[in-house]
């Protein structure tokens, strides 16, 4: 279930944040955040509450112990711990976070 264009905000996130295939900002902060879901909640997580948060580039399902992963693009005077707290953990349906910070995208 992999959604990259399934966001209408990821297009204009793209262009605003001057993205164009695997150019880079260096105002950009990258993260990655694995999202466990209650039960029976990820499709719905995935598909309805995600779409609303503007920063969130992409959603896919996974295996392990996490139910969802979502790419999101912060600017970079944005708080990660604030934007993972107050935007993700509090989607209904989210149970549990793990945030990978990303330094460096490779061509």
């Amino acid at each position: 279930m992999g959604r990259s264009t399934g966001n209408p905000n990821a297009f204009r996130l793209r262009n605003r944040i001057g993205l164009a295939g695997s150019d880079w900002i260096a105002a950009i902060q990258t993260i990655f955040i694995h999202v466990k879901c209650e039960l029976d909640r990820a499709y719905e997580v995935a598909n309805d509450d995600a779409l609303n948060v503007d920063q969130i580039s992409e959603v896919y399902s996974v295996s392990g112990q996490f139910d969802l992963l979502m790419k999101c693009y912060l600017d970079d005077e944005v708080d990660i711990g604030h934007f993972v707290t107050e935007s993700i953990q509090r989607l209904p349906g989210v149970k549990d976070t793990f945030t990978t910070i990303c330094f460096k995208a490779f061509g």
